[in-house]
C-alpha cells in the first residue's frame, strides 16, 4: 500500500518552506504494520491509517480501548480512536533519536483487549537535510618547522554532520591552496578524517604565519556548510616528527570498570635531539566530545586510562586518534580500537501492559486476563528470559514471541471460594549468576447484583438555621448494599417533589457519592418554617436496585432582623418636637416610642432604654412599653430644648437594637418653641423652590376658606387693617404628625388655633400661632426667619389675604 503526504518543515534560516512529497510505505502481515515519515513533522500530522491498513472496524479500537505502547516510555505518536489515524505527538529529530544509525525507525506496539490482541508498528524516520556540518574545534592551531618536507601530514580531524545519507557530509575544502592540500581517510565507522599535507616546503623568514580556511559540505538542495580557520606558525629547524610504534592499538574492558582503570599504553619516539625530541600525548580532536570526556590520556607516559563509565548497552565499541607531537611543533598520529565487554548487569524490566482488575466468575477458561512485555538489556544468555507465576491458582503464563506473556485462565473461578487472587511474577535471565525481577498482580472476582440498598433509617429529621450560607452541609444519609464492587456502589438521588410550588432542588441538594445533603441557598424562617423530601439510593448493578427514605428539614429562627420604629417617624426633612409644659407633674406622658420586630420568640422581644438625654434626671423610658414620662415636677430652670435618644433592643443573641432621636421641648407658648428651634433652620441654606410651594399652599388654604365660610374672608379683612407682622417666607406648613390608631396611649386630642396672612408677594406671609394647647409640634427645618416689621408706608403697596383656620388632633 502506498500513501502519499505533502509535510512542509522549516529545515534551516536559509530555508522558508521545503514541500516534501513522500511516500508512506505500508506493509501488514502477521499483525505487522510499517511506515516512514520525514523527521520534524509539524505535531498532529497523520503518520497513517491503522484501522485501514490492518483492516480493523473503527469500532473494534474503540470497544478493544486501542492504545499504542512504546518501549522507552516516550510517545512520540498517538492513536486516535475515533478516526484510527496514528498521529504524531511532537516533532521528531531524527538525529536526537537514532544519531548516525540507519535505518532510523521507531517500534511500538498497539494493545487492544477483549479480546486481548497486539499489532507491532515500524515507523522508518527518514532524514531531511536541517543540519550543517560543524567542526568541534573554534580554530586549529599548529606550529610547523621550516624544514618539514613536502608530503607531511597534520590531522585536522573530521566536521560532524548529523544528516545521514545524502545529506551527510560529502566534501572537504582548503583555502588558499598553494602551499598544503586535504586528503581524506577512511574510518572503520564510515567516516572520514581530514589530513592537511604541506604541499611546498615553508620559508619562516618570508612568511612566519599562515592562516588557512577548512570549509566542509554537506549534501542536499541548498549546500550547507562549515569553516573553521587554521592557524599556522612557522618554527624552525625540527625535520623529525615523532613516529608511534605501531598506527592501531586493540584493547579490551569490561562495562562498568571502575574509573582510573589503565586501558593500554602507546608509545612514540623523535630522533631529533633536545627539546625536540620531547613527544606529548594527546586525544585527537577527531574524537567526538562525549567520547572524549569518557578517556585522558597521559601526557608524558601516553597511559590511556578510563576516566568514566561505559556502558555495553549503549556503546560497545570505541575508536580513539591519539596523536604525538614533539616540541618542535611536529605530530603524529595512532589509533586505539576499545571492545567493551557485556556483563549480565541488567535484571529483566516486566511492563505491564494491560491487566483487568476484576473478571467475572463465569468467565471461560483461556481469557486472557493480563499481558505484559519483559526485556533484558544483556545481550546473548544475559538476556535471555524465563518467567514463573505463584502455585495453586487457576492462571497460567502464556509467552509469544517478542517477549510477550499473556497471563490467561486456566480453570474455572468461583467467587464464593475465592474473591481475589494476588498473583507474583517472577522473571530472571540466564546469566551467572542470574537477575531476578517480578511484579505483582491484584485480581477482584466479581459477582452478579441481587442486593438493593438499604438506608440505615426509614425517616430523617434535621435543623437548619435560618440565614445560612449556601453549600452548608446539613447531614448525611447512609446506604448499604450486601453485594460486591459496583454492584454495591450505592448513589444518592434527589426525587423530584415541589415545596410551595417550587422543585426542591431548589433548597436542597445530595451528593450522589456520599449521600451528603447540603443547603442550595440561604434558608429564611419567616418565609419557611419545614419541608419535606425523598432520597434515593440507587446501586451500581444493571439492572440497578434502589429504596427510598423520608427527610424532614426544620428551620430554626434567627436573631437577624433589627427592631423597626413605627412612631416617632423619623424624617430628615423636618424635625418632631414634644412640647412639654412647664405645669406638668411627675409621670406626664411626653410620648411613646413603637416599635416591632419580624423575628419569633424571644429574639422578638424588644426593650427599650435611654441612651442619651440631655437632662436625665428629668425624664425615663418604660422597659417594655416605650413610654417616655417625667420623673419629676418641671421648673422653670429647666431648658426649653431637650433632646433624648432612645435604644429599642430585641432579646435575640447577639441583640440587634435600633436608636431614634426626640427633640422635647419644655414650653407653654409656640413663639417660645419657635425661638429656640430657630437655629436648627439657619443650618439649611435658603432654597427658592420652597417659595414655590410656599405660594401654592398658601393659595389652596385661602380659597378653601374663602368659599367655605364668609366669616373668615371678614375676619382676614378686619385682621389686614391691623398692625401685622411680616415674616420672610422660607418655612413649610406645619405637618401634623400621624399616629396610628393602633398607639391610642400616645395620641392626645388638641386644638391648634392658627392666624395666617398671605400678600402678592411672595416672600412676604405671616403665620401667627394663637393658642397653643397641644404637646406635639412639627417644626419645618427649612428657613423660618422673622421679619422686621415694616413701615406703614410699606403696608399698603401688597394686598394681604388672611385666614383663621384651627386644626383638631
Amino acid at each position: 500500500m502506498h500513501l502519499e503526504l505533502l509535510q512542509k518543515s522549516h529545515c534551516f534560516p536559509y530555508v522558508a518552506r521545503l514541500v516534501l512529497f513522500l511516500t508512506l510505505l505500508v506493509h501488514v502481515a502477521r499483525g505487522q504494520v510499517s511506515y516512514s515519515i520525514p523527521e520534524e513533522m509539524e505535531k498532529g500530522s497523520i503518520v497513517g491509517n491503522i484501522a485501514q491498513d490492518l483492516g480493523l472496524d473503527l469500532q473494534r479500537l474503540k470497544s478493544g480501548k486501542a492504545r499504542i505502547y512504546s518501549r522507552d516510555s516516550t510517545e512520540y505518536i498517538e492513536l486516535n480512536r475515533n478516526t484510527g489515524s496514528l498521529l504524531s505527538r511532537e516533532k521528531m529529530d531524527r538525529e536526537s533519536l537514532c544519531a548516525k544509525t540507519t535505518p532510523c525507525a521507531l517500534h511500538i506496539q498497539m494493545i487492544m483487549e477483549n479480546p486481548m490482541e497486539f499489532y507491532t508498528i515500524t515507523i522508518e524516520i527518514t532524514d531531511i537535510n536541517d543540519n550543517a556540518p560543524s567542526f568541534q574545534r573554534k580554530e586549529f592551531r599548529f606550529e610547523i618547522s621550516e624544514s618539514a618536507a613536502a608530503g607531511a601530514g597534520f590531522m585536522l580531524g573530521r566536521a560532524f554532520d548529523p544528516d545521514v545519507g545524502t545529506h551527510a557530509l560529502q566534501r572537504y575544502s582548503l583555502k588558499p591552496t598553494d602551499r598544503f592540500r586535504l586528503e581524506l581517510h577512511n574510518q572503520a565507522d564510515g567516516s572520514k578524517n581530514v589530513e592537511m599535507i604541506l604541499q611546498n616546503p615553508l620559508d619562516r623568514e618570508s612568511q612566519s604565519s599562515l592562516i588557512l580556511l577548512l570549509e566542509a559540505f554537506g549534501g542536499g538542495d541548498p549546500v550547507l556548510s562549515g569553516t573553521v580557520q587554521i592557524h599556522i606558525t612557522v618554527l624552525d629547524i625540527n625535520d623529525n616528527a615523532p613516529v608511534f610504534t605501531q598506527k592501531i592499538y586493540k584493547t579490551t574492558i569490561t562495562e562498568n570498570a571502575t574509573k582510573g582503570t589503565i586501558l593500554t599504553m602507546v608509545s612514540a619516539s623523535d630522533t631529533d635531539e633536545g627539546s625536540n625530541s620531547v613527544v606529548t600525548y594527546y586525544i585527537s580532536d577527531t574524537v567526538e566530545k562525549n567520547v572524549a570526556e569518557i578517556f585522558l590520556i597521559n601526557e608524558k607516559s601516553g597511559e590511556l586510562i578510563l576516566n568514566g563509565l561505559v556502558d555495553y548497552e549503549k556503546v560497545s565499541h570505541y575508536e580513539i586518534n591519539i596523536q604525538a607531537k614533539d616540541q618542535g611543533g611536529l605530530s603524529n598520529a595512532c589509533k586505539v580500537i576499545i571492545d567493551v565487554l557485556d556483563i549480565n548487569d541488567n535484571s529483566p524490566m516486566i511492563s505491564l501492559l494491560s491487566i483487568s482488575n476484576s473478571v467475572s466468575e463465569d468467565s471461560t477458561p483461556g481469557t486472557v486476563v493480563a499481558m505484559m512485555k519483559v526485556d533484558d538489556t544483556d545481550s546473548g544468555v544475559n538476556g535471555q528470559i524465563h518467567c514463573t507465576i505463584n502455585d495453586n491458582i487457576p492462571f497460567a503464563l502464556i509467552s509469544s514471541s517478542s517477549n510477550f506473556i499473556s497471563l490467561r485462565i486456566e480453570q474455572q473461578l468461583d467467587r464464593e471460594r475465592d474473591a481475589e487472587y494476588n498473583i507474583s511474577v517472577t522473571c530472571s535471565d540466564q546469566g551467572v549468576p542470574a537477575l531476578f525481577s517480578s511484579a505483582s498482580l491484584s485480581l477482584q472476582i466479581s459477582d452478579v447484583n441481587d442486593n438493593a440498598p438499604v438506608f440505615e433509617k426509614s425517616h430523617y429529621e434535621a435543623c437548619v438555621v435560618e440565614n445560612n450560607t449556601p453549600g452548608l452541609s446539613i447531614f448525611t444519609v447512609k446506604a448499604s448494599d450486601a453485594d460486591w464492587n459496583q454492584n454495591a456502589r450505592v448513589s444518592y438521588i434527589l426525587e423530584d417533589s415541589t415545596v410551595n410550588g417550587v422543585s426542591v432542588s431548589s433548597y436542597v441538594s445530595v451528593h450522589p457519592d456520599s449521600g451528603l445533603i447540603t443547603a442550595v441557598h440561604s434558608f429564611d424562617y419567616e418565609q419557611l418554617k419545614d419541608f419535606h423530601f425523598r432520597v434515593k439510593a440507587q446501586d451500581g448493578g444493571s439492572p440497578p436496585l434502589s429504596s427510598n427514605a423520608t427527610v424532614k428539614i426544620t428551620i430554626q429562627d434567627q436573631n437577624d432582623n433589627t427592631p423597626q420604629v413605627l412612631y416617632p417617624v423619623q424624617t430628615g426633612a423636618s424635625v418632631v418636637a414634644e412640647i412639654v409644659p412647664r405645669a406638668a407633674d411627675v409621670g406626664y406622658l411626653v410620648t411613646k416610642v413603637v416599635a416591632v420586630d419580624v423575628d419569633s420568640g424571644q429574639n422578638a422581644w424588644l426593650s427599650y432604654k435611654l441612651h442619651k438625654v440631655t437632662d436625665r434626671a428629668l425624664f425615663e423610658v418604660g422597659l417594655q412599653n416605650g413610654e417616655i414620662r417625667t420623673v419629676r415636677q418641671v421648673t422653670d430652670k429647666d431648658a426649653v430644648k431637650q433632646k433624648l435618644t432612645v435604644v429599642v433592643e430585641d432579646n435575640g443573641q447577639p441583640s440587634r437594637s435600633a436608636v431614634v432621636s426626640i427633640n422635647v421641648a419644655v414650653a407653654d407658648s409656640f413663639p417660645e418653641v419657635l425661638s429656640e428651634f430657630t437655629d436648627f433652620t439657619h443650618e439649611k441654606q435658603y432654597n427658592d423652590s420652597l417659595t414655590f410651594y410656599l405660594i401654592l399652599a398658601l393659595t389652596v388654604v385661602s380659597l378653601l376658606f374663602i368659599v367655605s365660610i364668609t366669616l373668615i374672608i371678614s375676619v382676614k379683612i378686619y385682621r389686614w387693617r391691623q398692625n401685622k407682622l411680616f415674616y420672610k417666607s422660607g418655612a413649610n406648613l406645619p405637618v401634623i404628625p400621624y399616629y396610628p390608631p393602633v398607639y391610642a396611649d400616645g395620641t392626645l386630642q388638641h386644638v391648634y388655633n392658627y392666624e395666617m396672612c398671605g400678600t402678592t408677594d411672595s416672600r412676604m406671609s405671616d403665620m401667627k400661632f394663637i393658642r397653643p394647647y397641644s404637646q406635639n409640634t412639627l417644626v419645618s427645618q427649612s428657613r423660618l426667619g422673622t421679619v422686621q416689621r415694616e413701615k406703614k408706608e410699606q403696608e399698603s403697596k401688597y394686598f394681604t389675604k388672611c385666614s383663621f383656620f384651627s386644626f383638631k388632633i
